[in-house]
């Protein structure tokens, strides 16, 4: 009767009314590149202390389930991550969008969160105090693990390219080291600048890694950018319920692994998504498809992440140690509102902490129809606006929301940076993926590693400290596994398909041209590349300390071996012959890709002297230019002249005016 009671008060109108204002609010802003959870938590706390404890928790909560969810429509979309959790979305969201599905990726998303944030409330709710004893069973060397299991996911992400997607991978590692390291303090690969001095922050580098070379390829042809079904009606409901129903199983497992990585302080939807990603494609009778636009992947990224949440909440609450920034921030409400964190906690106020997770599994329910009341009209708005928008729109959209996490121009350039060398190894068969796994779980590897290998070495003990763990071994078996599953698979579905006629000479000669693999030039030159910066890499680490160089020094040598092995394969091989070309072919405008990457560049450097809105528009209007094909008419011209000064000014008022964020003003403004 009495959790009966703290039903009631959470379906209290009031609190209703917060939970569906969170839920919308977190929602768009975290379909929004850049504006991420965390911000939107941290901006909104102090309004919520003139509230009840309770409703004030439901308000934040409502916003926190939000925008990890809305990160699924940036993912989908326009293949950018609206918050880092979504990362695993993108593998095939956006082929679905860009093949017609986009309203039923959507849908399916909103499914899986609702059922994934439902199973991770729920289990906060059923199993909070004994479940926060599974955080303190995690040590650094389990840590480490866990992000050596996130990285197994290369193996599906580089299918007949898995070299090139170990060498991404140690890119993004090498990435995550720059700055001060997490343990021993060493200022290492600043290139004695202060710009760098505090590493590259990860949401900015997730816009230009995966929104940049969107944006570019988006002008290289008049190409519609999404495809569109003629006989898709809305968000296709029933099939996605039929597609969700199917997948019941990898949406509880999803939901599961969400919550229980939740548990874990630091690890957060990340890594979540990874692993159930992972899992889905292990598990899966068609571990090929994933990649190319598969429903399960999304069910089991957008399940798991969104169990996080719940699953976040339960060290936060029990154990006072907050498994996420959200969860730092609402740690921090909770004490100002002058809770006791601790095990005590829910016989001493009860009344406020079952209250609110009432109200966050409320919160989760109503996230339903918003997200179908939103995805409705989501896909078919971005398939119908025209590419003379869309790009300035999305590029203005990587700009604002780089520069807005820190309100520091660095940043935003930083982020241009690596979307613009992110489209040039995209096109040498260097898939960005491997290198933003890399560059997220860079720093959660380092410090279990270092800590790990510290303690090791101390207690005489290295081997057992890494491989003598019962957790670890599990973890380990579990890595091993996802990443040679492909392998294995491949080995026995060739063993199954016995031929069943004899094969003639000229078949047998058509067949061996067809699987004849060519050397790959630019492999070569990228090889030789990345040796070079593993050697440099290398070198910089003897004025280093011994916590500071240990995984800098590993992972440039890792990097230097996996280079020569990839010019090693590819010298041996046949050169390839001529390209022909195909007649009729449409070759994509050389011309427009580097005009729209000297604007932004420019963009991005002017910004900060000039002044956010003058810049911007100014930007804005030069991209519509760049992405016109055909002659505008006086109507359109005027069209996208307002659509410039409104688009641009509303976010610059929402952050300036709304959100107080310190917008530069710049010369002209």
């Amino acid at each position: 009767m009495e959790i009966l009671r703290y039903l009631i008060d959470a379906l209290t109108p009031f609190n209703l009314m917060l939970a569906l204002a969170g839920v919308t609010l977190g929602t768009i802003i975290g379909a929004l590149p850049g504006l991420s959870a965390t911000m939107a938590v941290a901006i909104l706390v102090p309004f919520t202390f003139a509230m009840a404890p309770a409703s004030g928790l439901i308000a934040l909560g409502a916003i926190y389930t939000g925008a990890i969810y809305g990160g699924a429509f940036s993912a989908i979309l326009v293949n950018t991550p609206g918050t880092p959790s979504s990362i695993a979305t993108t593998f095939d969201g956006y082929p679905m969008a860009k093949r017609g599905d986009g309203g039923l990726a959507v849908t399916l998303a909103t499914i899986a969160s609702v059922f994934g944030g439902l199973v991770g409330a729920t289990i906060l709710i059923l199993l909070a105090p004994p479940l926060a004893n599974v955080a303190l069973a995690f040590g650094p060397t389990e840590y480490f693990w866990l992000a050596i299991f996130g990285l197994t996911l290369i193996s599906a992400l580089s299918v007949g390219n898995t070299l090139k997607g170990l060498i991404g991978a140690c890119i993004g590692l090498l990435l995550s080291t720059i700055g001060v390291a997490v343990v021993g303090g060493d200022v290492r690969y600043t290139l004695n600048t202060q710009i760098l001095l505090g590493g590259i922050d990860i949401t900015s580098a997730l816009i230009g890694l995966y929104c940049i070379p969107v944006v570019i390829d988006l002008v290289a042809s008049k190409a519609p950018h999404l495809s569109v079904l003629e006989d898709a009606r809305g968000y296709r409901l029933p099939e996605a319920l039929r597609i969700s129903w199917a997948s019941k199983f990898n949406m509880l497992r999803s939901s599961l692994i969400g919550t229980v990585v939740g548990i874990l302080p630091g690890a957060g939807g990340s890594i979540a998504g990874l692993i159930a990603y992972s899992e889905a494609r292990r598990a899966s009778r068609h571990p090929e498809r994933f990649g190319t636009g598969e429903p399960n992947g999304i069910i089991a990224t957008e399940a798991s992440n969104n169990a996080t949440v719940g699953g976040g909440f339960i060290p936060t609450l029990v154990l006072g140690i907050p498994g996420t920034p959200p969860d730092a921030i609402i740690l921090g409400a909770l004490l100002v509102q002058g809770l006791k964190i601790g095990p005590s906690l829910f016989n001493e106020q009860g009344n406020v902490v079952y209250t609110f997770m009432f109200g966050l599994l409320i919160a989760t329910v109503l996230m339903l129809p918003v997200g179908l009341l939103l995805g409705r009209y989501a896909y078919k708005s971005i398939v119908r606006i025209p590419k003379s928008l869309l790009v300035p729109t999305v590029a203005f959209l990587t700009i604002l929301g780089s520069f807005a996490i820190h309100s520091n121009p660095h940043d935003m350039q930083m982020m241009f940076v690596l979307g613009v060398l992110a489209w040039i190894l995209q096109r040498y068969g260097f898939a960005p993926s491997p290198i933003v796994l890399g560059l997220v779980l860079g720093q959660i590897a380092e410090q279990g590693f270092v800590q790990s290998y510290m303690i090791g070495n101390a207690t005489n003990a290295l081997t057992a400290m890494f491989f003598g763990r019962p957790i670890s071994m599990a973890i380990i078996a579990f890595s091993l596994l996802t990443l040679f599953y492909p392998l294995l698979t491949s080995l026995f579905s060739r063993r199954r398909k016995a031929p069943l006629v004899e094969a003639t000479d000229t078949v047998v000669k058509a067949q061996k041209a067809v699987q004849t693999v060519y050397r790959d030039v630019p492999a070569i030159a990228f090889g030789a590349v990345f040796v070079v910066i593993g050697v440099l890499a290398y070198l910089q680490i003897k004025d280093m300390s011994a916590m500071g160089s240990v995984f800098p020094g590993t992972l440039s040598s890792v990097l230097v071996l996996l280079s020569l092995m990839l010019i090693a394969f590819q010298v041996g091989r046949p050169k390839a012959p001529g390209k022909v070309e195909e007649p009729g072919a449409v070759k994509p405008s050389t011309v427009r890709r580097f005009a729209i990457v000297v604007a932004m560049a420019v963009w991005a450097l002017l910004l900060p002297s000039i002044g956010f809105f003058v810049t911007s528009l100014i930007a804005f209007l030069v991209l519509t230019v760049i992405a016109t094909f055909d002659r505008p008419s006086s109507r359109e011209v005027a069209l996208y002249a307002v659509s410039a000064v409104v688009i641009v000014g509303s976010f610059y008022l929402l952050m300036d005016q709304v959100l107080g964020l310190r917008m530069p003003a710049g010369l002209l403004f």
